[in-house]
């Protein structure tokens, strides 16, 4: 099975670990910017660490549709202090949710495990940043950019379209330099898919094992959830766990959520059923 090497930590994913997620924005799409302030977000942090996230996904940037980008020196702002905080007070995997290679390259002085890019390393010095800086990356497959994603999203054939560009952006990143078995995958549920795409990718998500690398399942609250069942964002945990579920047992190794408690309790259902299919 897969592991994950940085700095003097082993993320073990031979069972599906949680990646718990820590937006710093005013204008997420969930949280309502109820954790942009530092010490609510820190407050946040320990919660969802005590809650059993093995990685903590820290964003300063809105990637919903339609969102504004956001200053370098504001996303700095608002990620630097609390990847210092989490990286100093717990024993967990940091992630820097961002495109943008500056914001890498202070993370990592902060003490960053983990580059998690929707853009995937593809804007101006991102490659040679993360390149740089040894980490592990997350790869994660988005049509257009998240101002217009959602306009028109169309595909010849969605699965082959999306296993195209990774294959593309796994020789970049193995050229650059950044160990193949150090890339994780996402096929960006919700980025530049319509409806029909996304429980497309769901039903297929088994597929994307033809890599041979981590995957990453990223279905938390979003508008597949909240289109199919009638919910808005706060009324999208049944949905949410569901395809957490179906996501695992199709293959995810890392589960990104914003309910972690809810979500650890999944998958030790399904642990224990696992473990009585196999006797």
């Amino acid at each position: 099975m897969f592991s994950l090497n940085a700095r003097d930590k082993v993320l073990d994913l031979s069972r599906p670990v949680i990646m718990g997620i820590l937006n710093v924005t005013p204008d997420s799409f969930s949280d309502g910017g109820r954790f942009n302030a530092i010490e609510a977000a820190c407050d946040h942090a320990d919660k969802l660490i005590a809650e059993g996230a093995a990685i903590i996904d820290i964003g300063g940037e809105s990637t919903r549709p339609g969102a504004a980008e956001v200053s370098l020196d504001e996303e700095l702002a608002r990620v630097i202090p609390l990847v210092e905080y989490v990286t100093k007070t717990h024993d967990v995997w940091v992630s820097v949710d961002t495109s943008k290679a500056a914001v890498m390259a202070e993370a990592v002085k902060s003490g960053a495990h983990l580059i998690n890019d929707v853009r995937a390393l593809q804007e101006e010095g991102a490659l040679a940043a993360a390149a740089a800086s040894g980490l592990p990356v997350c790869l994660m497959h988005m049509q257009g950019q998240p101002r217009t994603m959602q306009h028109n999203p169309s595909y010849g054939e969605l699965i082959a379209d999306v296993c195209a560009f990774f294959e593309q952006r796994i020789a970049a990143c193995v050229d650059a330099g950044i160990p193949r078995a150090q890339i994780i995958l996402d096929p960006g549920f919700g980025f530049g898919k319509t409806l029909a795409h996304n429980y497309e990718l769901l039903a297929r998500f088994g597929e994307f094992e033809r890599f041979d690398l981590p995957l990453l399942a990223g279905l938390s609250r979003k508008s597949m959830f909240g289109n199919l069942l009638g919910r808005d964002a706060t009324s999208r945990l049944a949905g949410s766990l569901a395809g957490a579920m179906l996501a695992t047992q199709a293959g995810a190794n890392i589960l990104r959520v914003h309910d972690v408690a809810q979500t650890a309790d999944v998958l030790k259902v399904l642990e224990a059923t696992r473990n009585y299919k196999q006797l």
